[in-house]
């Protein structure tokens, strides 16, 4: 029998919003609804038999080679999909030069991209619960590929938003399998940090592109289109690691289990169904609250980043070298902030790790947008992306332990291309408004996007805090012992069931033992 078979069923949610809310926090106990939402400063996971300590470098050292690879392999995609992303961003002078069209017309391949997220979400998140996770991603990283490179070869400003359309309906697939592929495959007690790492492949992804913009497109005979073309070949070689490695151990098991009751195709696609259908019944509320969460995230992040390298050029003065120096600098904070974060989060619970992270960008604010000389606006970039990314990194295990446990691909997928898709006008946002906010600098004026990106930050870290103290915790879960979506009663799994299932087999074995004692005496 596989393990997830053994889990203990002890909550089988109802559609009822009260019965959905009653297993809203694993740790509830005897605390009330609003109790419960205060985050403890003395949050301690239950992990029972497992080893568990707090050096990061021990932590790593529980992963095993095989989990290693699949690690990799989800961080690679997502690296991928953030350079292939924020080639845009880094190219939006030469593109509206190209075309002959303004910026903010540029940015809007940028919305177009996040809008289609969504529904490359939805189909490729569906098709990983159903079928697994290895081909969909692999097939899903080609056809970012072939877009990446055809956004590469577009002569006109119709092609190239017809294209990133396109790009868009590939590129949301990727985050939900990337994360599900990762981390189902790590143990509890290391997830935080590897979330952290994994998140922060976006970043990476953005680092990558920067440096390539500066060694090879700003150079002399360097143009925008081999930004593109690199990115495409990094896509390719991301579906080669994915296919050489096997598929995730769960489905491996649900499939044998399946032909040894002799299911056919059909049974298990009418069965699937059927606990999409439950799941969406049982988990309304929380399918609800993430995607309000994950359009803070998406507005938190895109909000700092896409306009980021205009800001600097435009509001700031600064070279399209310096420009991107400035980016790089501020990713290598966005990194070493991502995986931190994502380390402490596995100690104090993710919502506190994620307050305190939104807590402390607010704090870098003025360092930020207030100096005019790339010494400071590279450390006020590198300062806020750590508090920026410090909160997206615990973004992947959170949504993880929370989704419905056979549904992490689709629903976490789902509700954080929601998010982007609710988002997904930051950038045109900031650069209407920017526009019509002018600043003199040096003499001339200019649109003043460090006002305009200030104001939406902040009203958008205020959001973020009301949505995580209300927000759901599964911290510890054990969700690769969850049924898969093709298994009966798989869309009524409660999470809280999957963060107790070590400590509920320890109290099985010692009732059993204690109770051999009492018949012996």
């Amino acid at each position: 029998m596989s393990t997830h078979d053994e889990y203990p069923q002890g909550h089988i949610q109802t559609a009822s919003a009260s019965s959905q809310l009653a297993t809203w926090h694993a740790e509830r106990g005897n605390k009330s609804f609003l109790r419960a939402c205060i985050p403890s400063w003395s949050h301690n996971p239950v992990y029972a038999s497992e080893e568990t300590t707090k050096n990061p470098f021990k932590l790593l050292a529980m992963v095993g080679p095989m989990g290693w690879l699949y690690f990799f392999s989800g961080w690679f995609a997502w690296t991928c999909d953030g350079y292939d992303f924020f080639a845009v961003s880094l190219t939006v002078d030469k593109l509206g030069k190209q075309f002959g069209v303004d910026t903010k017309k540029i940015t809007t391949a940028i919305t177009l991209t996040l809008l289609f997220r969504s529904v490359g979400a939805l189909i490729f998140g569906v098709l990983a619960d159903r079928f697994g996770r290895k081909w969909v991603l692999v097939c899903n990283l080609l056809l970012i590929a072939v877009f990446e490179l055809g956004s590469g070869f577009c002569n006109t400003y119709q092609e190239f938003l017809a294209v990133r359309a396109l790009f868009g309906i590939a590129m949301g697939g990727i985050w939900g399998q990337a994360a599900a592929t990762a981390l189902e495959n790590v143990p509890v007690a290391a997830r935080g940090i590897c979330s952290g790492i994994l998140q922060q492949g976006y970043s990476a992804g953005y680092l990558i592109a920067a440096v390539i913009n500066l060694g090879v497109v700003d150079k002399e005979g360097g143009t925008w289109r081999e930004l593109y073309f690199i990115g495409a070949g990094f896509s390719v070689a991301a579906a080669i690691v994915r296919a050489c490695i096997p598929e995730s151990r769960q489905y491996i098991l649900a499939r044998e289990e399946s032909r040894a009751a002799g299911q056919n195709t059909s049974q298990k696609s009418k069965m699937f169904m059927k606990e999409v259908v439950s799941m969406l019944k049982t988990n309304w509320v929380r399918a609800i609250w993430a995607i309000c969460m994950m359009t803070g995230f998406n507005f938190f992040s895109h909000g700092s980043q896409d306009l980021y390298p205009k800001y600097l050029q435009t509001t700031k003065g600064l070279s399209s070298a310096l420009s991107s120096k400035a980016t790089i600098i501020a990713n290598c904070g966005a990194i070493a902030g991502g995986s931190i974060a994502g380390y402490v989060s596995q100690y104090t619970g993710r919502r506190l790790a994620i307050i305190i992270c939104v807590l402390y960008t607010a704090c870098w604010i003025p360092l930020w947008t207030l100096p005019n000389n790339f010494g400071g606006l590279a450390a006020g970039g590198f300062f806020v992306q750590s508090g920026v990314q410090g909160a997206w990194g615990i973004v992947p295990i959170y949504l993880g332990e929370v989704s419905p446990p056979a549904f992490r691909a689709s629903f976490a997928g789902l509700a954080y291309q929601l998010g982007n898709a609710a988002s997904s006008a930051a950038a045109q946002i900031e650069a209407d408004a920017g526009s019509r906010l002018r600043i003199i600098v040096r003499g001339k004026e200019v649109a003043d996007y460090g006002k305009i990106q200030s104001i939406l930050i902040g009203a958008v870290m205020a959001w973020m805090l009301i949505c995580v103290f209300f927000g759901p915790e599964a911290d510890g879960s054990h969700f690769e012992s969850a049924a898969v979506a093709t298994q009966s009663g798989s869309g009524k799994a409660a999470t809280a069931d999957l963060v107790h299932i070590e400590r509920k087999a320890q109290e099985d074995i010692h009732d059993h033992e204690h109770r051999d004692i009492e018949s012996k005496a």
